[in-house]
């Protein structure tokens, strides 16, 4: 009996590798002499690039850049191998890197994002995988795209630095200077929206307001994005406005595909091989995922659908184990996922479920195997 071990992490509560060792424990109680493994999963945000470097046996590189206010920070992004990087935009460009009192999309930039490919670049890399989401930005990608050589003018000529109130001031782009490298590497982005650059399911009205976007600054943004992604999109000869995914990350995702030749795809999947998931599946008889609540959403590109689909393809059964169920979290059956089981075991308030996040998930953890115990003897 194999059993492998692929599960998001409970945020805030249990981290994959606390619940690699859970199962672990449990499965050879339960099962003694069985063999386990384990993998670290993230699906494309928060903890992206730890997991996969993790798992590769990667390496960390840090960098000074420039923060989403354009405050000097550092930020670490992924070595792989000698030729592979992976880069969270949010390491250098993320949310939580902005006060609340001074969030607003019309002054913060992703320049920072820019220094990070430009560093992977200059060291070599030719297949860069970047991880969009968590940003604090609406600039379209600008600032990570000066960052990298182009210039964005306004109609007197000045260079625009690339923060969101820049938009509407873009007369003309100047993709001369972009990195030379950019034409020798691969870049694999990882998005699960699907948001066009503009317009009610934009970029700036989709996420704008989670930013600190006001209606009026909303309106804005707006209006320069249509401006800009007219501009930018005629000195690049394409349309970056209606790409699905370029809404990502403020629109860093119409930057990355117009300017870097980018391909856009699902996270999940990305880190999926990345790691090498296929592989790990040989000879497994069961697999055991889950993430801290599920819900109809995690159909979509998250770590439970990424992982029941593979299991799916091979024909090994995969099962959940969650923190809580939320509406439609019985759609996930329809991909790969055959049961769930919920942590939590009695009435509590979310207070004390999380208190007990350990002992209450090692309890449902021996539940499972049990089941699947009775369940083999039932077979035979």
């Amino acid at each position: 009996m194999k059993f492998l071990f692929a599960s998001d992490s409970f945020k805030g509560t249990l981290s994959s590798e606390t619940i690699i060792g859970l199962l672990t424990q449990s499965a050879k109680e339960i099962f003694p002499g069985c063999e386990t493994a384990g993998t670290l999963i993230a699906d494309g945000g928060e903890g992206t690039v730890d997991a996969v470097i993790a798992m590769t046996k990667g390496s960390m590189i840090q960098v000074p850049v420039h923060g989403p206010l354009m405050e000097e920070t550092t930020a670490t992004y992924g070595k792989i191998d000698d030729t592979s990087a992976i880069i969270e935009m949010a390491a250098a460009s993320g949310l939580p890197m902005v006060p609340a009192e001074l969030r607003n999309p019309l002054n913060t930039t992703t320049y920072g994002t820019g220094e990070l490919i430009r560093d992977a670049l200059d060291k070599g890399f030719r297949n860069i995988s970047i991880a969009l989401g968590g940003s604090a930005t609406n600039d379209g990608g600008m600032g990570a795209m000066a960052a990298l050589g182009v210039k964005f003018f306004d109609r007197d000529g000045a260079l625009l630095t690339g923060v969101g109130s820049d938009l509407a001031k873009v007369a003309k782009v100047d993709v001369s200077g972009l990195h030379p490298a950019v034409a020798q590497t691969t870049f694999t982005v990882m998005c699960d929206v699907n948001n066009p650059l503009t317009g009610p399911d934009g970029a700036t009205y989709t996420f704008g307001k989670q930013k600190g976007g006001t209606p009026e600054i909303l309106d804005q943004l707006e209006a320069g994005m249509l401006s800009y992604a007219k501009v930018a999109g005629e000195a690049l000869g394409k349309d970056i406005d209606h790409i699905p995914g370029a809404g990502a990350a403020g629109g860093l995702g119409a930057a990355v595909c117009g300017f870097l030749n980018a391909t856009l795809k699902s996270g999940i999947e990305t880190v999926l091989d990345l790691i090498g998931f296929d592989q790990m599946l040989e000879g497994v008889d069961l697999v055991v995922t889950g993430e801290g609540r599920i819900d109809w959403q995690s159909a979509f590109g998250k770590v439970p659908s990424g992982i029941g689909m593979r299991c799916k393809g091979k024909g090994i059964p995969a099962v959940a184990i969650v923190g809580g169920m939320g509406n439609g979290a019985e759609k996930i059956y329809d991909f790969g996922v055959e049961s769930i089981l919920p942590t939590i075991n009695g009435a509590m308030d979310i207070e004390e479920a999380l208190e007990r996040a350990e002992e209450l998930y090692k309890a449902a953890a021996d539940r499972m195997f049990r089941f699947i115990k009775v369940g083999m003897g039932m077979a035979e």
